[in-house]
């Protein structure tokens, strides 16, 4: 297990990032595979990479900058995290807590959390969205396990309005606007780095889930513990296993991401402007 953070140790990682602009972002993007790119409609960006942030974590994803961006979007002073932090890559539960606790600590109050994910419900479609209404977590600790920091929350919280109905509707409304399907469904945290076996997918299935991937549940949790809003947009990037009759590639995921990011980036852009 990892050591035991105190509240100066991601305070430390914030007076860093804050040292470094004049403001405080209220806004929060992580960037999943399908979104890479909006780094790039960020005005005045202030850039600076993980490694040399203070008791940050560093990203090994190779297609993920490991970059942290401030600046403007669409009118708002936003924070973007272009590069987030796996299980698999071998950091603990608990360890997944830092980024979100260092945005808060920079100002933020409300999070969107996008990812790329594989669909278990048979009616979505690569290139669509799902906005994620719920999740479902079977494995491994909470990133909340070990010492409470009352800085951050209470040691007990209520996760029923997790992803935040208002932030939601949104979404949708927004989806309309720019022309763009969404689904609304259930993420399933799944740990990687392998792709799921068609017998899980099954299983994942007849438990409620519509959507699987490996990120993002355990950045909500500690969103949720912070009392941050949450919005979860999961890009349907494949067919789960077992669904059609071909393996599941990480060249598959990366190319329907780029193919269909305009549309995605535009949404999540419109979103911004209207919150």
């Amino acid at each position: 297990m990892k050591q035991n953070y105190d509240y100066e140790h991601f305070k430390a990682s914030a007076d860093y990032i804050l040292n470094k602009i004049d403001y405080k972002p209220k806004v929060a993007i992580i960037l999943g595979t399908a979104l890479g790119s909006l780094a790039n409609d960020i005005k005045d960006p202030v850039v600076i990479d993980y490694k040399d942030i203070p008791n940050f974590l560093v990203s090994t994803v190779e297609s993920h900058a490991g970059k942290l961006i401030l600046g403007e979007l669409n009118g708002k002073k936003i924070v973007c995290m272009s590069g987030r932090f796996h299980y698999y890559e071998g950091y603990d539960f608990e360890q997944l807590v830092i980024p979100i606790r260092v945005l808060h600590l920079l100002g933020v109050n409300t999070i969107i959390l996008t990812n790329a994910s594989g669909a278990v419900n048979t009616s979505y479609k690569p290139g669509e969205i799902m906005i994620i209404k719920d999740h479902i977590k079977l494995m491994g600790a909470s990133p909340l396990r070990g010492p409470n920091i009352e800085e951050f929350g209470p040691r007990f919280f209520d996760v029923s309005d997790m992803y935040t109905k208002e932030l939601r509707e949104l979404a949708k409304k927004c989806a309309e606007k720019v022309g763009m399907k969404l689904n609304e469904g259930v993420y399933f945290f799944w740990p990687g780095p392998q792709f799921e076996t068609p017998s899980e997918i099954k299983a994942i299935r007849s438990l409620g889930g519509d959507a699987v991937g490996m990120s993002t549940v355990t950045e909500a949790l500690t969103a949720a513990h912070c009392g941050m809003k949450v919005l979860g947009l999961s890009f349907i990037s494949n067919m789960a296993a077992g669904i059609l009759k071909q393996p599941i590639t990480s060249e598959e995921v990366d190319e329907t991401a780029k193919q269909f990011s305009k549309k995605f980036k535009q949404l999540v852009g419109e979103i911004i402007k209207k919150m």
